[in-house]
């Protein structure tokens, strides 16, 4: 399955939530992060326009991964990659910018085409998701994450920041385990 495709399962998958009843993620944890900078590629968009098949989450997935812009991106910390959701103008319903990218240790050379974005220090709800294909797994997990309240979150979704960590057991696409960090309040 393609990215495009998995990008319009995860956010069909999220209008779907409102008529789920709520149930408790399997193994939240509440963690508070440090500030941290990422450089990589980005656009604008909304879930709507992603819903629509216009979105442009899963052509920038398969740039990223088609040009190799991962190995581009210098002073990297380390090898995974970061799937950032900032600049929301609301809520789920509003723009948001979605950056592709990797956390680094300076961002004094930035790539041409690529932006760096510092993440403030905050406080995150963080849901690893089960082990299988990331196109399965993923948009399971922002399920769940999305029939949460309030109090199972551990607080208000602050829509600052929300990002997915692409690390050494997402290396398989088939068999992947990815975290989702969710910024609260």
């Amino acid at each position: 399955m393609n990215m495009l495709t998995f990008s319009m399962l995860t956010l069909a998958l999220l209008g779907l939530l409102a008529s789920q009843r709520e149930r408790a993620a399997p193994n939240p944890k509440i963690i508070s992060e440090s500030p941290f900078t990422v450089v990589g590629i980005s656009a604008r968009t909304t879930n709507a326009q992603e819903i629509s098949g216009r979105g442009v989450i899963g052509t920038m997935w398969q740039r990223f991964m088609g040009e190799q812009l991962l190995e581009k991106i210098p002073n990297r910390a380390d090898s995974n990659i970061l799937a950032l959701y900032t600049s929301y103008e609301s809520d789920a319903n509003g723009a948001y910018t979605f950056v592709l990218g990797a956390k680094v240790t300076s961002a004094k050379t930035i790539p041409s085409g690529m932006i760096a974005v510092k993440i403030p220090a905050g406080k995150y709800f963080v849901l690893t998701t089960d082990r299988g294909p990331t196109d399965k797994v993923v948009p399971e997990a922002w399920a769940r994450i999305w029939s949460l309240s309030k109090s199972q979150l551990g607080g208000k979704r602050a829509y600052k920041i929300d990002f997915e960590l692409y690390g050494p057991h997402a290396a398989d696409p088939q068999n992947a385990q990815v975290q989702i960090y969710v910024g609260i309040k």
